[in-house]
């Protein structure tokens, strides 16, 4: 795609659907068998904080059940591609919790809903990384005072690092929506930013969503299978 530069990719639970890892989008708008309401929001860590570190330490333990899949992959391959030999700007932009980007090879990478093996200090705020079972009252290693809590962005806080991804649209050519239905409120509006900067857009979904109508192109089916395809075509192999 010649002329093109700056490449900003969004993906969704869908990426990592397709890789065995359950998604809140199930019937019954359950997550691994759970509410929303009962493990995903600060009012559920207030009323039963072992119920909300329970279930994280299972979701956290559970990703060594699976792998990254073609479509992770395929943007560790776009991205090498594009850094190394165009010399443009890539980032990622994930709502997912997992590490399967990162696994896959992907670098310029944001997790705006948290990670999954992270932890963060509900009196200090600080961060550290987080492999083993949290436990209900772990004491931070930087302030020493407060409580470890899941670094995961619960309904009703503020996604991270707006401010970096606010500019990453205002700058790019080329944006890439995968796995997501594009509903939630901030990355819903991605799109029209994307389009606000004169940048090309596609969405890779399963099935067409509520916000379809704003891409210039939408690709309807698994994104092992069309991702991988698309990347080589765009980086031209």
């Amino acid at each position: 795609m010649a002329g093109r530069k700056n490449i900003l990719v969004l993906t969704g639970a869908g990426i990592s659907a397709e890789s065995g890892l359950a998604t809140f989008r199930g019937e019954g708008g359950l997550w691994e068998g759970h509410r929303i309401e009962d493990v995903c929001t600060p009012d559920a860590l207030s009323k039963n904080r072992k119920l909300v570190h329970r279930f994280y330490d299972e979701c956290r333990s559970n990703l060594r059940l699976v792998k990254p899949n073609a479509a992770h992959a395929a943007l560790a391959k776009l991205e090498r591609h594009w850094t190394s030999r165009n010399k443009s700007d890539f980032l990622l932009v994930t709502q997912n919790v997992d590490d399967l980007h990162e696994r896959a090879g992907s670098h310029n990478l944001i997790h705006m809903h948290g990670e999954l093996k992270s932890a963060l200090c509900e009196d200090c705020g600080g961060r550290t990384p987080w492999h083993l079972p949290m436990g209900e009252f772990e004491r931070c290693s930087f302030c020493r005072r407060g409580y470890l809590r899941p670094d995961i962005v619960f309904f009703g806080e503020l996604p991270y690092q707006m401010d970096r991804i606010n500019e990453a649209l205002r700058s790019c050519d080329l944006f890439l929506s995968i796995g997501t239905s594009g509903t939630v409120y901030p990355a819903s509006q991605f799109v029209m930013f994307a389009k606000d900067a004169g940048a090309e857009t596609h969405q890779f979904n399963t099935e067409p969503a509520d916000g379809s109508h704003r891409f210039d192109t939408c690709h309807v089916g698994q994104a092992g299978k069309m991702l991988p395809e698309f990347v080589d075509e765009l980086i031209g192999v």
